[in-house]
């Protein structure tokens, strides 16, 4: 594991490095992205910058240096083995007050990366008795408050699942704490729309744009009851990439199925022409 802060490459990942009064510690203030590291090179790499700076824009924060961030993703890679893994860009709005306005010291951004495994292709997930609010001045960008989802990921873990799976406030299928999530019914792949508050992700995105050819995927929205009369459940996501699940609470499905299994073929063949699609 090595990591980067502000064009500092560090002696180690856990030297202290960041001021106590950093609004990503004090109040969660910050957005971030996670690529993945496949065969020694970041996967779509130019996608998670674009959303870190849109997550940025939404949040009400300055630009984030992304010519700076992409040297730290190169800092931080170079001298490790990463046959696969996982590179974390944290972008900050900085020092501030011990409260919610925020300061002007300008952006604290921050790159580490880590060897990881790769999460096996079945898994199972559960539902939680939380929602996401899709109306929240938060939906639909992925930022460092991120409380909530550890709180529901731990209830998943609790009952011997993987993830944790959400409605909205609307009692509609919203998303996983950090993945999207798919599903067959009447032979069609659905998956929810942006409206449910859900986050864009990148795995989502480019599971539409290369299943599409090949399998009917529609973006809809339906309430969470769906997934117990699903014929096959998917979570797509950035180190998951497409995986089936096997489980949904107590139900047992059969996986993968077969949409699920081509779906995971294509994505292989698609993912080896390009390290940044």
């Amino acid at each position: 594991m090595k990591a980067w802060v502000d064009g500092r490459l560090l002696e180690s990942p856990r030297e202290r490095a960041i001021s106590v009064l950093d609004h990503g510690l004090v109040v969660g203030d910050g957005v971030f992205e996670t690529a993945a590291v496949i065969d020694g090179e970041p996967f779509a790499l130019t996608r998670h910058l674009d959303r870190l700076v849109r997550s940025a824009e939404g949040l009400g924060l300055a630009r984030p240096d992304v010519d700076a961030v992409r040297e730290g993703v190169a800092a931080t890679m170079a001298g490790q083995e990463l046959p696969f893994g996982r590179i974390r860009i944290t972008v900050t709005s900085g020092s501030g007050p011990l409260g919610s306005p925020r300061g002007d010291a300008g952006l604290t951004h921050v790159v580490v990366t880590e060897p990881a495994e790769r999460p096996g292709p079945v898994s199972s997930i559960v539902t939680v008795p939380w929602t996401r609010n899709e109306r929240g001045a938060l939906a639909g960008l992925k930022t460092t408050s991120y409380a909530e989802n550890a709180k529901m990921v731990e209830y998943a873990h609790a009952r011997g699942a993987s993830e944790a799976v959400m409605a909205n406030t609307r009692g509609q299928l919203c998303e996983g704490t950090g993945s999207n999530i798919m599903y067959v019914r009447d032979g069609r792949l659905v998956t929810p729309t942006l409206e449910s508050g859900c986050l864009a992700g990148i795995t989502r995105a480019l599971a539409i744009e290369w299943l599409a050819g090949e399998i009917d995927v529609v973006e809809e929205d339906a309430p969470l009851e769906v997934l117990f009369e699903a014929e096959e459940v998917i979570l797509v996501g950035t180190t998951r990439t497409v995986q089936a699940i096997s489980r949904v609470d107590d139900r047992e499905l059969s996986a993968p199925g077969p949409i699920t299994r081509r779906a995971q073929e294509i994505w292989r063949l698609k993912e080896a022409e390009s390290t940044d699609p």
